[in-house]
């Protein structure tokens, strides 16, 4: 134990760490031996470069300290996890999910079928398995950006994780999010008749203000603004968005939501609705389809967090030579220059693919591929799915690196994902706040010793 306790010391040292996390990691050597789980590769999450062999010491749900392989022996009674030629990652941050929309399959009805014939306790037990494939994925954290008309069931979601009846990731969730009469569906039914609809619907800055009070009353992490819809082609050929919040509209969101000291994340696609996302008070802008020079600036200026959402917008083309299809068309390829263009300019980047959108049968992964795609190193891809994800979800340091002190989340691939970001669709270890949720592979094993 007195060796133990000394190579603890030896990592504050070497690390510079001090105050609360210094005595965590000095009270952590005096306590149970640690579970240790050897790689041969770490990327740490903070964009430095892969290092290995390692040996990562966890207690608890903590990690605790980061070792070169050669020379190290394990504590006495370690708990070794030998994940042999794997690549060992933080655990992965998705920041634009839905656990409660399945994709938009037309043989399952689509969109509307899901509000108008699924019983919410159908669409709770399929988002229970959702949160699993997510963390089966390696994805140990998710900012679930809406329930699409299922209400408060993320709130409760989140609380049977969090209580250790269901397996999933952390979950950040915006509950039923706010859009404007006109602004959201279901839509095209006959006007006497009143159907749900896929968020909560307001008019007026008193009744924004209402809305968001009661989400962050009934336990929204975040709130969700749709500031545009429906979108089209005009005859010149260039995308246009209908816009939904006014400017006063979403002030009385974005101030209320801000004095609770929580944030606003705003779809947006383009036009007049972005251009009110950005000057009324919005944290992060979702999908961004396309944005001006000018645009790109002000979010650059005012630190704004940039979620695009890639792979969605390749999925579900309708015909081409239709209006509709042409335009998913146009929508695809200005994502592209714009992604392209804030990158460039240094725009704070997340990961979000909204997933849901997408079948969770789908890789999550798959949008790491997008990213490199479009201009992002496979570091930078890597990066904007663990610490800058973690940046935006206000827990920098604790969440989507590997480092003394942070959570015990973590997850592995076979193979070398900066040389193919692909293989980060094929997970072979996942542990999640210190706990071993997957294991499998032939070089992945458990041992105590």
């Amino acid at each position: 134990m007195a060796a133990h306790r000394g190579a603890v010391e030896g990592e504050l040292v070497m690390r510079g760490c001090c105050g609360a996390l210094a005595l965590f990691l000095a009270q952590a050597a005096l306590a149970a031996p640690p579970t240790v789980v050897l790689a041969a590769r770490l990327i740490d999450g903070t964009g430095a470069a892969a290092q290995g062999p390692v040996a990562v010491e966890v207690l608890d749900n903590r990690i605790t300290a980061i070792h070169v392989r050669a020379g190290y022996t394990p504590p006495a009674g370690s708990r070794v996890v030998d994940l042999g030629s794997a690549t060992l990652l933080p655990g992965l941050i998705d920041t634009h999910t839905h656990l409660f929309l399945q994709g938009e399959l037309p043989e399952e009805g689509g969109y509307d079928a899901q509000l108008l014939k699924h019983p919410q306790a159908f669409r709770a037990a399929r988002a229970v398995v959702s949160a699993r494939r997510a963390l089966d994925q390696g994805f140990t954290t998710l900012r679930d950006l809406e329930t699409e008309g299922a209400g408060y069931g993320d709130v409760g979601i989140k609380e049977a994780i969090e209580a250790g009846y269901i397996p999933g990731p952390r979950l950040f969730v915006a509950t039923r999010s706010i859009s404007t009469t006109g602004g959201y569906p279901l839509e095209g039914y006959a006007p006497e008749i009143t159907v749900p609809k896929g968020a909560q619907l307001i008019d007026g800055p008193v009744a924004a203000r209402k809305a968001a009070r009661e989400q962050l009353d009934n336990g929204a992490d975040w709130i969700k603004v749709y500031m545009t819809h429906r979108s089209w082609l005009d005859d010149n050929g260039r995308l246009v968005t209908q816009p939904t919040l006014t400017l006063e509209e979403l002030r009385a969101v974005t101030d209320e939501t801000h004095g609770w000291g929580r944030k606003v994340a705003c779809h947006a696609y383009n036009g007049i609705g972005l251009q009110r996302a950005l000057d009324g008070g919005c944290d992060t802008i979702e999908h961004g389809l396309e944005m001006t020079d000018a645009q790109i600036a002000q979010m650059k200026r005012q630190d704004l967090w940039y979620v695009p959402t890639l792979e969605v917008y390749y999925r579900d083309w309708d015909p081409a030579g239709t209006p509709s299809g042409e335009r998913d068309r146009v929508r695809a390829a200005v994502h592209e220059g714009t992604f392209r263009k804030a990158l460039a300019a240094g725009v704070k980047i997340a990961f979000g693919t909204d997933i849901g959108g997408i079948p969770w049968s789908e890789p999550i992964a798959l949008e790491f591929r997008r990213e490199v795609a479009l201009g992002m190193t496979p570091m930078q891809a890597i990066e904007s799915a663990t610490h800058r994800a973690a940046e935006l979800l206000g827990r920098a340091g604790q969440l989507g690196v590997v480092a003394p002190g942070a959570f015990a989340d973590l997850m592995a691939v076979q193979g070398d994902p900066l040389q193919d970001v692909g293989v980060l669709e094929h997970v072979v270890f996942v542990m999640k706040d210190g706990k071993v949720h997957r294991l499998d592979g032939p070089t992945a094993t458990g041992a105590s010793r």
